[in-house]
């Protein structure tokens, strides 16, 4: 018996494990699926809104070299990811890939942070999908109540519909739902195509200056408001300037969340060696384009101190100080398709994470039993969709939002510090892409990572390592000692002593 918490699962033993009948993935996914699944789940709400909050509050108009930034650091660990999944097609993302070359705990950990990550990410877009829907009934002078009010607890009903609907629909397939997903991506890049071309009709070069306007205090914010860095060095928190514009990229790498998940479906993909590598890299660079555009457009069209009177700074508010209040129907309707395919995308990732965890005995094993109907985990969708769809519909989860980005960040630097661990232990295996000039370039991902993660606020940290300490404590009572790994002498199919 193993009794290491460091002990690693080969990716032998994760290959042969994906064959197993009963807690099976089908291959249905081609390069255009993942292409369209990392395009719907970083194209939402976030390109109407993100670009123009970070303009506003952070960085001026430099907020286009913070996504370019944020863009940049995203792809460097991309890459890594995509030498994993081609290696390692295998359900878990980083989740499996910290487990071949870093070992359980660090598997553990990471798979802790990706829950976190889209279990909160679900959440807050159904949440917000409900607060959106909210927003279209006004604009279209619709008059329905989105809360009801059920033994006296009061119920938002849109999250829990949009959360139901799709949780039906990944229950019945990946493949169905991702030719559902594809059409709400059209249709959104569609209306993100539209108002970034009509925009540009509205864009005055005089508001690009100063293009990174100087750094002044912000005394609004509390020291628990600042970024960790400028905390632990005694630093006043402050707006604009290098730091605003470092600020800025931590904040828009909300923008870029989701691209993990893509890795997540490596086992329901077909030709995974190849497919996997470019449906990451191609939705990446569609993506990329779409937010630096629509950030020339809404820094273009007005100045970003004008944005930073709004309450609530996004396109909308650009286009309304322009006079173009028709806008705001047209934002709105591609609001909503966006936050739909992004919700649908986070509920499969999720769902795949606690998937591979339980084929590992991390978590309890029969949450990973799949139906031989449908190829799916039901039963886990099932549960998964009631957890998410009970945290939108009745809390403020909202106000957790930027605990997406340090989830996301911290499974982004352990794989790019996993690929030249797994090249040095396994240079046999077989890659079907290979991340160029490795080590140095994962390990600049990585550190490039860690420093976007040091630039989110203090308090965002502090609820991150209590999210860290609980799963500690769950792994030591309860993980380390159901973990298939933990005995050689387990049937890896079953869980059950030889």
């Amino acid at each position: 018996m193993s009794t290491s918490i460091f002990r690693r699962k080969s990716v032998e033993d994760s290959l042969e494990e994906s064959l197993d009948p009963e807690r099976a993935l089908r291959r249905t996914l081609t390069t255009w699926d993942l292409i369209v699944l990392g395009v719907a789940v970083a194209v939402g709400a976030g390109i109407f809104s993100v670009g123009a909050t970070a303009a506003a509050n952070y960085a001026g108009p430099a907020v286009i070299v913070s996504f370019v930034i944020a863009s940049v650091v995203c792809g460097l660990a991309i890459m890594c990811y995509a030498e994993f999944a081609s290696t390692l097609p295998v359900a878990g993302s980083a989740y499996t890939f910290s487990y071949a070359s870093m070992g359980e705990f660090v598997a553990w950990i990471i798979g802790w942070d990706l829950i976190l990550e889209m279990l909160l990410g679900s959440a807050v877009i159904a949440k917000f999908w409900g607060v959106y829907l909210s927003d279209a009934f006004g604009l279209f002078g619709i008059d329905i109540p989105t809360t009801l009010s059920l033994g006296g607890v009061d119920v938002e009903w849109g999250p829990v519909v949009i959360v139901g609907i799709f949780t039906a629909l990944l229950a019945l397939g990946t493949k169905l739902s991702t030719r559902v997903n594809s059409v709400f991506t059209i249709i959104k890049v569609a209306i993100t195509i539209f108002v970034i071309v009509v925009g540009f009709f509205y864009v005055n070069t005089a508001n690009f200056s100063p293009f990174v306007p100087p750094s002044q205090p912000a005394p609004e914010r509390t020291s628990l408001e600042q970024p960790v860095f400028a905390f632990l060095f005694g630093l006043e928190p402050t707006a604009y300037g290098v730091i605003g514009v470092l600020s800025g990229a931590a904040l828009v790498f909300f923008a870029f969340i989701g691209f993990d998940v893509v890795a997540t479906t490596a086992e329901e993909t077909k030709e995974p060696q190849r497919t996997v590598p470019r449906g990451i890299l191609g939705g990446l660079a569609i993506v990329t384009v779409l937010y630096i555009l629509v950030t020339i457009v809404v820094t273009g069209m007005v100045s970003y101190t004008e944005l930073a009177e709004a309450d609530t700074p996004s396109l909308t508010t650009a286009f309304v100080l322009v006079g173009a209040d028709w806008a705001g129907r047209v934002i709105s309707v591609g609001i909503l398709v966006g936050l739909t395919s992004v919700l649908m995308v986070l509920l499969l990732g999720l769902t795949r994470i606690v998937f591979a965890m339980s084929r590992d005995g991390l978590l309890p094993r029969g949450a990973s039993r799949t139906s031989p109907k449908y190829g799916t985990p039901v039963r886990l969708q099932i549960g998964v969709g009631i957890v998410v769809a009970l945290i939108a519909g009745l809390s403020e989860v909202e106000l957790l939002e930027e605990m997406i980005n340090i989830g996301t960040l911290s499974a982004f630097v352990l794989v790019s510090f996993g690929i030249p661990i797994l090249r040095r232990t396994r240079p046999d295996l077989p890659r079907g892409f290979r991340v160029p000039w490795s080590p140095a370039l994962p390990i600049i991902a990585g550190v490039a990572c860690l420093w976007l993660m040091v630039n989110l606020t203090t308090l965002t940290w502090l609820r991150f390592l209590a999210w860290l300490v609980a799963g500690v404590v769950i792994y030591f009572a309860y993980s380390y000692r159901h973990s298939i790994a933990a005995n050689p002498h387990h049937d890896a199919k079953t869980g059950a002593k030889l």
